[in-house]
């Protein structure tokens, strides 16, 4: 180790110490206590010195120091029962020895414990005020189903026409939870006018129908939602939309371009149709989440993703039987799911640098059709009649305006100049 290497981990050690020590005396109760920023400074730099004398040394330095800290906090626990005094002093010797050897990563661990020490009151306002027992529990469900069950599920495929895929079957059920807990977070922090609109629109990005679905639910367990929620659902498709013109653009820029009217139009009425929603539905009687509700259910989730994974399995079967003839067929069966994943399956029947076909123009409007059945069926499965008649007449609206925009654009394209 040469000299400036050494003295780089001392400075390193002695100033993590003085930072740690000095968030701990500034919020500290009035009166003695056992480590300030001078003990904190003073341990780092034992722990920087005797990890470069060798390893034995400064492992007895720690059990040492060790042994002092228990001593203290048996003599001082009446007063102060909490340890994280004590396993912070612990923790600075060790990154004092890891100043020594990597100087960058000690300081940035450093700044996060000291970071972590100074949210200490709003850490304990939102575990013990803010989050309810039912939001924990979701939130640990959620957590094991993402990062436990998904990762040990198989990625091949379990069925002839290679569709229906373990990992991705359960993939599906993560999100829809996902997107329950994310809109359940909207709304408990930007409450229900602005909160459930927002989670809609950026959850469109990630699955429309999860968001359709999900949005319908909250709409069942509490009927007061129901015109903001729809709002949210359009607001979702209205991003899904824009996404699959991205796709589509991606893939077959002069399909993408000769449908550039009708889609637009369509993402007018709904952004439109969402925001007469959201005003009608500011002026109601203002809504609280009530602390029990959840943030998503279990078995909701993997019904959806049941009826996605059988459209799919569906959609590939069409493509085994009939070959390249069933191209638009099963990309309209697939829009039954979700509209960017039919995107590429449109743009094969417009090869590139090809003027698009009548028949690839329509079949865009036959994917957004068949989308539009799936949700408004979705919405008054998940939601009931009132939510599912605000989806139906936005959706619907969105489709007319579509199909009237490429009669129009057809009478353009062929009226003599």
């Amino acid at each position: 180790m040469n000299w400036n290497t050494s003295y780089l981990g001392l400075l390193t050690a002695l100033s993590i110490g003085l930072l740690i020590g000095t968030v701990r005396e500034r919020l500290h109760k009035p009166g003695p206590m056992k480590a300030g920023v001078r003990t904190h400074g003073i341990v780092a730099l034992l722990g920087a010195i005797t990890f470069g004398m060798g390893p034995e040394i400064f492992i007895a330095a720690l059990l040492i120091s060790g042994v002092m800290i228990a001593v203290g906090y048996h003599q001082t626990a009446q007063e102060d029962p909490g340890m994280t005094g004590e396993f912070t002093l612990m923790l600075n010797i060790v990154l004092a020895g890891l100043a020594m050897h990597d100087p960058s990563l000690a300081a940035g661990i450093g700044v996060v414990v000291a970071a972590l020490l100074f949210v200490k009151k709003p850490l304990r306002r939102f575990s013990q005020e803010i989050l309810t027992e039912q939001e924990l529990k979701d939130a640990l469900m959620l957590c094991a189903a993402a990062l436990v069950a998904l990762p040990l599920l198989p990625m091949d495929a379990i069925d002839p026409w290679n569709a229906l895929k373990p990992y991705v079957m359960w993939k599906i059920v993560v999100l829809i939870m996902g997107v329950g807990m994310l809109g359940h977070i909207a709304m408990r922090a930007s409450g229900v006018t602005w909160g459930l609109p927002l989670a809609g629109f950026f959850l469109g990005f990630i699955s429309s129908t999860a968001a359709v679905a999900e949005f319908g639910r909250k709409t069942k367990a509490n009927p007061e939602l129901s015109t903001i929620a729809s709002a949210a659902a359009l607001l979702s498709t209205l991003s899904s939309l824009m996404l699959f013109a991205l796709v589509l653009g991606a893939v077959s820029p002069e399909l993408m371009m000769s449908l550039a009217w009708p889609l637009a139009a369509a993402g007018l009425v709904l952004a439109l149709v969402a925001v007469y929603l959201i005003r009608g539905a500011s002026n109601a009687i203002p809504f609280e989440l009530p602390a029990t509700d959840d943030a998503f259910q279990i078995s909701h989730a993997l019904m959806i993703a049941a009826v996605i994974s059988a459209v799919s399995l569906c959609s590939a079967w069409l493509r085994t039987v009939f070959g390249d003839s069933g191209t638009l067929a099963t990309a309209i069966v697939v829009g039954l799911v979700e509209i960017q994943a039919a995107a590429v399956g449109i743009a094969q029947l417009s090869p590139a640098h090809t003027d698009p076909s009548t028949t690839a123009r329509w079949g865009v409007i036959g994917i957004f059709g068949a989308s539009v059945c799936s949700k408004v069926s979705l919405a008054y499965l998940s939601g009931g009649r009132h939510y599912g008649t605000k989806i139906a007449t936005g959706l619907l609206l969105c489709l007319a305006a579509a199909v009237v925009s490429m009669d129009i654009q057809k009478l353009i394209a062929h009226t003599p100049a």
